[in-house]
């Protein structure tokens, strides 16, 4: 999915006015100041970045850009995120194909020292090729633009406590470069919030292994890849984790439909923030008239005004958790 984003140029040319007049702004960088500069782009990074800094979180200075509740995949920053990516000490991004704006604005970057953590080159070989499953509605712009580019990757990393370990390191190992002198803090609190992140890893494992499904069914998109591949299950869904649709065709709904009876399912999933209309749809073509709708929360709605209001990763990975031991049952 190619984003086009029309004011970046103009933004890119800003950068150095804004850095240069506006230190005295409301959440552009103060490089006049102590304080460790962290940028993250979404609402996981942010929330990793804040637990591993721990009891030295007031001496930084951490800014989510997508903090009113823009999707990743329609985000378009403006020439503010831009001047307060230049400056800092730590950018952290997703790096998938939404985030194609980057390379330009990390080009603009006063601070040469910046140090830069791409979650999808963290984690490597780990990372998914985008799959259009058995019955999904298929998109002939994104299929075709991938012959001529190659492989669109999957960007959801984050929906994986094991992911999330391994980045959660690597964050670790970012702020010790950047302040050396509180590593040993650093890396303590890291190890344990990834105990944290363990326990909470076994309970997902344990209700996989009780429920007495395997399979979720999706009304909608399926940004869930990395979490229901790390315990076995499988899954059908009407569209892609990125895709920008909302209408099913006929077919997708009475193939969605046929499994709902097939597998004997009672419930139809979908993300937060989105409408029922198709999983209302799909369950109405069913035999299950009593099938009900659960949500699955992706965290890519969550908003400073969540984070202020005390939501947190764990926090929706639990939540999530429940969500699916009624999925599964």
């Amino acid at each position: 999915m190619k984003k086009i984003i029309s004011v970046l140029a103009a933004a890119l040319l800003a950068v150095s006015s804004l850095a240069a007049c506006s230190a005295g702004n409301e959440g552009v960088a103060n490089k006049g100041s102590d304080k460790i500069d962290v940028v993250t782009t979404i609402f996981p990074e942010y929330d990793w970045v804040v637990n591993i800094l721990g009891d030295k979180a007031d001496n930084a200075e951490v800014t989510m850009l997508l903090d009113n509740g823009v999707d990743l995949h329609s985000f378009q920053p403006t020439a503010f995120d831009i001047a307060k990516i230049a400056d800092c000490d730590l950018f952290i991004y997703v790096g998938g194909e939404s985030d194609e704006w980057v390379d330009d604005a990390l080009s603009e970057a006063t601070n040469k020292d910046m140090v830069v953590i791409n979650l999808l080159d963290v984690l490597g070989s780990t990372v998914k090729e985008e799959e259009v499953k058995e019955g999904m509605e298929g998109e002939e712009e994104e299929e075709e633009e991938a012959e001529e580019e190659g492989p669109e990757y999957d960007e959801h990393v984050w929906l994986s406590l094991n992911n999330a370990e391994v980045i959660c390191d690597a964050i670790a190992d970012a702020l010790s470069q950047v302040d050396s002198a509180n590593a040993d803090s650093y890396k303590a609190n890291a190890e344990s919030y990834k105990a944290k992140l363990d326990e909470l890893d076994a309970k997902y494992a344990d209700t996989v292994a009780s429920g007495k499904t395997k399979t979720l069914l999706f009304g909608d998109r399926f940004p869930f890849r990395y979490m229901i591949e790390d315990y076995g299950l499988d899954y059908y869904a009407a569209f892609v984790g990125c895709s920008a649709e909302t209408e099913a065709s006929f077919e997708t709904v009475v193939f969605l439909a046929n499994k709902v009876d097939e597998l004997s399912l009672n419930h139809v999933m979908k993300i937060e923030g989105s409408s029922d209309a198709l999983a209302n749809t799909i369950i109405s073509n069913t035999s299950n008239a009593g099938a009900d709708i659960l949500t699955l929360d992706s965290m890519q709605s969550t908003t400073s005004k969540d984070v202020a209001n005390g939501v947190t990763y764990i926090g929706i990975m639990e939540s999530n958790l429940e969500v699916l031991k009624q999925a599964l049952n």
